[in-house]
């Protein structure tokens, strides 16, 4: 099976990184070869937790899209430029391929060749001969009876001559040319020998008769001499499927070459192979299961396993997969789960990364969310992590909330989600701070740039919630003209930008359905 990528969420935050580690070590050491992988920045939260825990962070995943390198394409195929007219001909002729790229010595794309490019040259060039001493043997299955010279340039009956009748080779050795080629294995005699060394001259002996070996021997030129002047469109391994697709459309080519990072040439692509042969990238989802929040070209790859906390979103599969979605406070909670469940020990900076993860989404165990299940975890990885929770737990908050450095624009969309209720559009994001004077100090400000935003995003409103993870409550920044839906969904009589909630900490459980119910 190839390797399968594991991937929270964009824009992700500790839950989803610390999930798609844990997941990944689980499925690794169940030999399933996986790869912790992230969407986007790591927040300084997250960052305080892979450096405390000596974890490398997942690795950055563009996308998931189809790519060259995805297709089954003619892997390593190709000619060097030095090989035959023949020999190139019938090793297209054994692939079942009508065209070859040619590279140089150090594999660097020269040209592409065809059967009929071949065909045609073959009939327009009888008798210039631009090839090695080898590969005249090979061509002509000859015997080398004398080798002078590596490389064999000329043309037939000036430089090169075919012979069989004995007597006629003494007279054509004194002619002083560059190769003789002795047919139906006629002998040479060791004077004939003596006088072909002292006038340099190359002698093949074949057991073919003459009209064989005229028919064969401009097929022993190097095949780059046969290279049309034109330019090559070629691909990179690293282009994607769907524009492969759409530039080859109109063209009345079917062999590509395909190009490296390097520069080298990788093999050939035929449009004709291309339908039935994609190798979809394999992809697990955890902590989110709604398309509009997953990587990119989803719809291109298989998903096996959707591992959530969150509520049912509109990802769809072609096969049916492994859905596990649980009530808990926190994805890595379903994670430490399917560990006890296989029977898999956690060393002690994997439960450090699972037991951040669930810190974070539930507030160290103060969020509604949080349920028995988390209280369980925490405490077991706690012990295996060898760490004080609720120490870990705020430093690791006070770390990850400060602002410094940090400009408004930044902190509202660190962590925005976007939603639909009765094809209203809008967005929450949230913000978790020990510093709230910070924010409220220019709260104006604050308004002003997600007032532009929802107007950019052409959405009803925009939610931004400030939650002191100290006092345990939310300020609440919102649009302009969304009073009467902040103070419905919150049950606020004296509604006013910046006001505090008591209690209110959690998005996904007080914050969306509140707002779901008053925008029905």
């Amino acid at each position: 099976m190839s390797r399968v990528y594991v991937v929270g969420h964009q824009k992700p935050d500790t839950d989803s990184i610390c999930s798609a580690i844990g997941l990944s070590y689980l499925n690794n050491m169940l030999k399933i070869k996986s790869i912790p992988c992230r969407l986007g920045k790591i927040n300084p939260e997250t960052r305080y937790v892979l450096d405390y825990f000596n974890v490398n962070e997942p690795m950055l995943l563009e996308d998931v899209k189809v790519q060259i390198k995805d297709i089954n394409y003619y892997r390593n195929y190709y000619v060097n430029k030095h090989n035959s007219i023949y020999d190139t001909f019938m090793y297209m002729k054994e692939k079942e391929v009508t065209g070859a790229p040619v590279v140089d010595d150090d594999k660097k794309l020269i040209g592409l060749v065809t059967n009929q490019r071949i065909i045609d040259s073959s009939l327009n060039n009888l008798y210039s001969i631009n090839t090695s001493y080898n590969n005249l043997l090979n061509v002509l299955d000859g015997e080398a009876i004398l080798k002078i010279d590596d490389e064999i340039n000329g043309t037939l009956n000036k430089d090169i001559f075919i012979v069989k009748d004995d007597m006629l080779v003494s007279k054509i050795i004194q002619n002083n040319i560059k190769l003789l080629i002795v047919v139906g294995n006629t002998p040479v005699i060791e004077d004939y020998l003596n006088i072909a060394r002292i006038s340099n001259i190359n002698i093949i002996r074949t057991s073919l008769d003459t009209y064989s070996v005229n028919k064969k021997l401009s097929l022993a030129n190097y095949i780059y001499t046969v290279l049309p002047n034109e330019n090559i469109e070629t691909f990179n391994e690293e282009d994607y499927y769907d524009e492969f697709v759409v530039k080859t459309t109109k063209s009345k080519n079917n062999n590509y070459p395909v190009i490296g990072k390097n520069g080298k040439c990788l093999g050939l692509i035929r449009i004709t192979d291309i339908n039935n042969s994609k190798n979809r990238k394999k992809v697990i989802l955890v902590d989110h299961n709604d398309i509009n929040n997953s990587v990119e070209g989803l719809e291109e790859a298989d998903i096996l396993e959707i591992v959530d906390h969150h509520k049912i979103g509109n990802i769809t599969t072609n096969n049916p997969i492994n859905f596990r979605n649980e009530a808990v406070g926190s994805t890595c909670t379903i994670v430490y789960e399917m560990f006890n469940e296989n029977y898999v020990d956690i060393n002690p900076s994997i439960a450090g990364i699972l037991l951040a993860g669930i810190l974070s989404d539930t507030l160290i165990l103060t969020s509604p969310t949080t349920t028995n299940l988390d209280k369980k975890a925490v405490e077991v990885l706690a012990r295996k992590s060898n760490v004080d929770y609720k120490q870990f737990g705020y430093e690791m908050f006070r770390r990850g909330t400060t602002l410094d450095n940090k400009t408004i624009e930044e902190i509202v969309n660190n962590d925005i989600k976007d939603y639909n209720s009765e094809d209203i559009n809008y967005s929450v994001s949230q913000v978790f701070t020990v510093n709230i004077d910070d924010i409220l100090s220019r709260k104006d400000e604050y308004i002003e740039y997600i007032d532009r935003l929802a107007d950019l995003r052409k959405e009803r409103m925009i939610l931004l919630v400030i939650t002191d993870v100290v006092r345990g409550g939310s300020y609440l920044l919102y649009t302009k003209n969304s009073d009467n839906i902040v103070s419905d969904a919150f049950n606020i009589e004296n509604i006013e930008e910046g006001v505090f909630v008591d209690g209110i900490l959690s998005r996904k459980k007080q914050i969306i359905p509140r707002l779901i119910e008053v925008m029905r």
